[in-house]
């Protein structure tokens, strides 16, 4: 599959998806607080999807069951929403979530504190996010996908920590999963070229410990193999001559904090 350049009416039919990304996470960073549940979370998704018409693009995609990827603490990406899951105080929570609107894709993701945390869990987090802006700036005509990778490793591993090397970020468009691949790591001035009118989610899943990740038995849930803390940010951008465009952002929406 080849990268699909978009043009300027596609990338804001994206943006509206996008934003409506944004919106739900600041919602779903509103709700975050000890004694709440996963699928408390899930549920908020959910009902605003249905009062604004839009469809949460994760729900039955390859099978998922729920609206939104929430994964706490040592969960990376994937955790299935749960009745039985309940937030703590110290706790970080990330929730990945994705909408289609009119025929095209937006996806976000944030980590957000539950309470009070530690000071490994709080930086974990900054350190994270910060990443994902470094990412971004190398997104401008010219570049290419390696400068991207190298931007979030070379800053996350001088920080002490990792990164997640067996999932990455990706085009987006008309399928929620486009061309090009976009690892969180690499070498600069490797891949594809970046163009105007690309679109790409970028998400770096960084570890307190190692980067090696297993999947649990639900089959979905992808943890810390040495079960240490993982935070996750995720932007759809658009690349254009005048340099990137961050999508999903909307007041609220960008984490770190409950």
């Amino acid at each position: 599959m080849a990268v699909t350049l978009k043009t300027a009416e596609q990338i804001d039919r994206i943006r509206v998806a996008a934003e409506y990304v944004g919106r739900v996470l600041a919602k779903l960073g509103q709700a975050v607080k000890p004694g709440v549940t996963t699928l408390d979370l899930d549920n908020v998704a959910e009902e605003l999807c249905a009062e604004w018409g839009v469809v949460p693009a994760f729900k039955g995609m390859y099978g998922f069951p729920n609206a939104v990827c929430i994964s706490v603490n040592e969960e990376v990406v994937h955790g299935i929403p749960s009745k039985d899951r309940v937030l703590n105080e110290g706790d970080i929570v990330s929730t990945d979530f994705g909408i289609l609107s009119n025929g095209f894709f937006g996806d976000a993701a944030r980590t957000w504190a539950v309470g009070a945390v530690s000071e490994e869990a709080q930086r974990l987090m900054d350190v994270t996010r910060e990443s994902l802006n470094r990412a971004i700036e190398q997104c401008v005509p010219g570049k290419r996908v390696g400068d991207i990778g190298h931007a979030v490793q070379s800053y996350v591993e001088a920080e002490g920590f990792s990164v997640v090397r067996d999932y990455v970020g990706h085009g987006i468009g008309r399928k929620l999963h486009e061309d090009p691949q976009v690892p969180n790591y690499g070498r600069p001035g490797r891949g594809e070229r970046l163009r105007a009118g690309m679109v790409v989610a970028i998400e770096p899943m960084v570890c307190s410990g190692g980067h090696e990740v297993v999947t649990l038995e639900d089959d979905w849930t992808v943890v810390t193999k040495d079960r240490r803390l993982s935070a996750h940010f995720e932007d759809t951008i658009a690349i254009t001559e005048d340099g990137p465009v961050v999508l999903s952002r909307v007041n609220g929406s960008y984490g770190g904090t409950s």
